[in-house]
C-alpha cells in the first residue's frame, strides 16, 4: 500500500481539481492519487489556515510537508510580502504543486523543494508551518519539529496543528521543551494550532 509521506511514482495517476474557500479567499488546487487529502482539502489544513492568514505572514516561510500546496499557496495568494518554500519528499505533491502554483501566478514567489524532512533545507525563516504527518509516526512528526529551531531565524515562529486524538497534547509539551514557550492560538473542532517561538540571542 502506498502513503502519501512516501514517494511512489507508479502509482496511478487520476488528476482532478478541488476548490475551496477561507476567509474571503477562493482557491482551485490540482491533486492525484497518492498525495495526501487527494479528494478534499483536509480539515486541520482549512482550521490552520483561519488563523494563519489573519497573522499576515511575511518574509520567508517554509511549509514543510506540503502535499500539494495548500497552506503555503494560499499564504502567498494572502501575501505580496511573503516568499514562501514548499517542502515535501512526494515528487507527485511536488509537480503538482508546481502547476498549482503556476496556474495560480505564484511561480516568481514560491520555490519547490525535494526534502527528507530538513534534509534539502537551507533557510534561515521567519516561520516554518506544519501540518503533521501523523500516520508516518512520531520519529518523522518530531523530527519536523526539532529541525524547526535550527532552520528559524532568531525570533522566528514555528505553527503546527494537530488534532488532541492524535497527539496534539504530548507534542505541545515537546515543542514547549524544545523552543521554551508555547501558545495555544486556537482550538477548531478538535484540532489545535500552536505557535513556538525561537528565542532571540
Amino acid at each position: 500500500m502506498s502513503h502519501y509521506f512516501v514517494n511512489d511514482p507508479n502509482l496511478a495517476s487520476n488528476l482532478h481539481n478541488i476548490s475551496f474557500d477561507v476567509n474571503d479567499i477562493h482557491m482551485s488546487l490540482w491533486t492525484d492519487n497518492g498525495v495526501f487529502s487527494k479528494s478534499r482539502v483536509d480539515e486541520g489544513s482549512l482550521a490552520f489556515l483561519k488563523v494563519l492568514l489573519p497573522l499576515k505572514l511575511t518574509g520567508k516561510i517554509l511549509d514543510l510537508g506540503c502535499g500539494y500546496g495548500t497552506i503555503g499557496l494560499t499564504i502567498a495568494i494572502s501575501s505580496n510580502e511573503a516568499r514562501v518554500g514548499l517542502a515535501d519528499i512526494n515528487t507527485r505533491a511536488l509537480a503538482l504543486c508546481e502547476r498549482n502554483a503556476q496556474e495560480l501566478g505564484l511561480s516568481q514567489r514560491v520555490t519547490i523543494l525535494q526534502s527528507d524532512i530538513y534534509e534539502n533545507i537551507e533557510g534561515p525563516y521567519d516561520s516554518i508551518v506544519v501540518n503533521p504527518p501523523i500516520r508516518a509516526g512520531k520519529k518523522v512528526t518530531y523530527a519536523m519539529y526539532e529541525g524547526a529551531k535550527q532552520y528559524l531565524i532568531d525570533g522566528g515562529s514555528l505553527f503546527v496543528v494537530i488534532r488532541k486524538d492524535q497527539g496534539a497534547p504530548s507534542a505541545s509539551k515537546y515543542i514547549e521543551d524544545l523552543f521554551g514557550n508555547i501558545t495555544l492560538l486556537k482550538k477548531d473542532k478538535g484540532y489545535y494550532i500552536y505557535q513556538a517561538k525561537k528565542a532571540n540571542k
